[in-house]
């Protein structure tokens, strides 16, 4: 499974003043890549009070969908006053297989971190395989 929410808010560069013609040729650069994109779930670049964000979300069977981190790190690159956050959990990620990770977006770098309100997956989202009722594995009474 490899299942995703994320958002980014688009910067051409960290100071408040963007180029409004440069940052709407990166908006449609990304707008192209976006439709050139496989993915049938969401993905959403808009404008919104003068500014662009970028949200994508999915769930798909395997990390066949990892284009979205491709995208995501594009951004960053394209436009590196771009920041924002990828949640990802991927139980085919060899030695994540239990986490949900966190890609941070900030100044045009990306960085991996455990999302600890998630994790481990197992026993805060979901029970252990086979197991049912609370984290101690108690049937309710």
């Amino acid at each position: 499974m490899f299942e995703y929410h994320g958002w980014v808010t688009i910067r051409e560069t960290a100071t408040v003043d963007d180029d409004d013609a440069r940052l709407r040729r990166i908006v449609d650069g990304l707008r192209l890549r976006i439709a050139g994109m496989a993915d049938p779930y969401l993905l959403d670049l808009r404008w919104m009070n003068g500014e662009p964000f970028l949200h994508l979300g999915g769930n798909a069977n395997h990390r066949s969908s990892a284009e979205v981190l491709r995208l995501f790190e594009h951004v960053g690159a394209v436009a590196p006053g771009s920041y924002g956050l990828l949640h990802v959990r991927d139980d085919e990620d060899p030695g994540h297989e239990n986490e949900v990770r966190v890609f941070r977006l900030a100044r045009g770098a990306v960085t991996q971190h455990t999302e600890t309100l998630l994790s481990p997956c197992v026993p805060e989202l979901e029970d252990p395989f086979g197991g049912f009722g609370d984290r101690d594995g108690r049937r309710p009474e």
